[in-house]
């Protein structure tokens, strides 16, 4: 039985799909004008992990990331420049090149940190119709009203806004997020704004309400729609945005259709922090991972640093905190790599039902990693039951557990480790801890095991 928490109504859930063992996922892409730093990488760890769960349920799974390339202000008040616009400007190229250079990074990361590819990639510059379309729906409905610099969405229309944030309308203030501006009301948002001749923009189509361009939340409830259908199973994202953004779907979506809850279950991952801070494009991003790995580190002790901390919790970064977890990592799976596979023993069924109930209990990665250790550990199960175990396990976790690495060694470092090997049989233990040290300067660790030596790289 999978239970997840639900973000509308605050509570876990037992899981129910619409229509019989097949889901539906929306997951918020990326705004491609920049580099994802590991922050923005941390909500796309999660919702792999969460598809994963999904398919180990024997559950059929459809599942939409969207592309921001349009739309996305620099302030949520519907105010600022395009991000795509800006970016396009800052770096003198087409608005589109800027959105496919940075996409290509992004589906780059995702891939080394093994992320399964959605069953579509829905670009908002190719769903302009789409959006349209919607805006002229919830025209028709009496939803909208007109501005010198767009068509708005009314939010006094609906009784429920803000009920995913919690949030009561009547208590916002104006102030610097907020400008009412032309707006009936506080939380009013853009559904279409019209281009200024004085922005020279590279983006822009023409509407039945004028030139321009779609305002960033009708983005995601025209995509969501067209490929899930107008009510769906699971909406995933970053908890920024609930005040906002997801309120703001919401409030659209089930105007537009008529179909209350639009979506059944929504999913939030929490911040990736650094210092208790949570790390943003805006403070100048921490690390991507890229720059990890020019740190040392693979995308894949990124990854496993993830599954120590509950989704729902805040991951305070550091690189400290990275190396212990690296550490932890590479000590799992040399574990792994001795299990001998001709041992004797007991099922590992035991231990799997372990890991089972940890991840259908809301993705509990850290006591599903328990359970892990724990099948690795116990000397009574059998060396193929549990490797057979362990794969199946790494079908969740995607860090390749059971993937032998190829090592490539160094002439000089075989020939100290010979060295030392010949210096441990002479019982010269002194210049075996000193030939150790010269190897360990050249970035590789030796082993002593009961099979032989073995070498590993820092």
């Amino acid at each position: 039985m999978l239970k997840l928490f639900n973000t509308l109504g605050r509570k876990k859930q037992v899981f129910k799909p619409i229509k019989a063992n097949e889901v539906g996922i929306y997951t918020c892409g990326p705004t491609v004008y920049w580099f994802q730093h590991i922050g923005n990488m941390r909500a796309y760890i999660y919702s792999d992990l969460l598809k994963r769960v999904l398919l180990y349920n024997n559950y059929k799974v459809k599942h939409i990331i969207n592309i921001t390339d349009v739309g996305h202000l620099t302030s949520d008040a519907d105010e600022g420049e395009d991000k795509m616009e800006k970016a396009a400007a800052k770096e003198g190229k087409k608005a589109e090149d800027i959105a496919k250079f940075y996409f290509d990074e992004f589906e780059q990361d995702l891939k080394k940190l093994n992320i399964l590819t959605p069953t579509k990639w829905s670009k908002a510059t190719e769903h302009i119709k789409e959006q349209i379309d919607l805006v002229k729906t919830l025209e028709k409905k009496g939803f909208t009203y007109q501005t010198s610099d767009g068509i708005y969405f009314d939010t006094s229309k609906i009784n429920n806004y803000g009920e995913l944030a919690l949030l009561q309308p009547e208590q916002l203030k104006a102030g610097k997020r907020i400008d009412m501006a032309e707006k009936k009301n506080k939380t009013d948002f853009a559904l279409w704004k019209f281009s200024k001749p004085e922005d020279k923009r590279q983006q822009e189509w023409e509407s039945p309400w004028g030139k321009g361009f779609p305002g960033w939340h009708i983005e995601c409830s025209a995509m969501s729609s067209k490929y899930l259908g107008k009510q769906f199973d699971i909406h995933t994202g970053g908890e920024d945005h609930i005040p906002v953004h997801h309120t703001n779907e919401i409030a659209q979506s089930e105007a537009a259709f008529d179909k209350k809850p639009w979506v059944n279950f929504w999913g939030h991952v929490a911040f990736l922090t650094s210092k208790g801070e949570k790390v943003s494009k805006s403070k100048g991003g921490l690390f991507t991972i890229s720059e990890l790995e020019k740190q040392g580190f693979s995308p894949i002790d990124y990854r496993y640093l993830n599954l120590l901390t509950h989704y729902r919790k805040n991951l305070d970064f550091s690189l400290d905190k990275l190396s212990v977890a690296k550490e932890s990592f590479k000590n799992l799976k040399r574990k792994i790599q001795d299990i001998d596979d001709k041992s004797k023993g007991s099922s590992a069924d035991k231990h799997l039902k372990d890991f089972e109930k940890a991840i259908n209990d809301d993705l509990n990665m850290p006591l599903a990693l328990q359970a892990l250790q724990a099948l690795v550990k116990d000397d009574k199960v059998s060396g193929k039951s549990k490797l057979e175990a362990i794969k199946k396990i790494d079908t969740i976790f995607g860090l390749d557990l059971l993937k032998q690495e190829k090592l490539s060694i160094p002439e000089e470092v075989k020939t100290l480790a010979k060295q030392r090997e010949q210096a441990r049989k002479n019982k010269d233990f002194e210049t075996s801890d000193k030939l150790r040290d010269k190897i360990k300067d050249l970035g590789f660790q030796i082993n002593d095991t009961s099979e032989g030596m073995s070498l590993e790289k820092l």
